[in-house]
């Protein structure tokens, strides 16, 4: 347990910024899932229209620091082909 008020402090801000940070990390997933609906869909307009919404939500996590840049990168960069593959 923690000795100092510090200590204490900062166990309840990693609390607090897990949480946050988990909620962040659902939501990219939700939107990345919903892009991934609409492909297996085979509706290539809404898989667009998903894409877009999707892509400032994951830039939104790097910012954050809650996903990797390139991990970001390689996951639009890999929904992005199998959209355009659909025509």
């Amino acid at each position: 347990m923690a000795n100092h008020k510090s200590a204490e402090k900062r166990i309840r801000r990693n609390t607090r910024r897990a949480d946050i940070n988990g909620m962040r990390r659902s939501r990219i997933r939700t939107f990345l899932k919903k892009v991934e609906l609409a492909i297996a869909g085979g509706d290539k307009t809404t898989a667009q229209d998903a894409f877009k919404v999707a892509q400032p939500e994951l830039h939104r996590g790097v910012s954050k620091g809650v996903v990797h840049r390139n991990t970001a990168a390689r996951k639009l960069s890999r929904l992005s082909s199998r959209i355009k593959a659909m025509a």
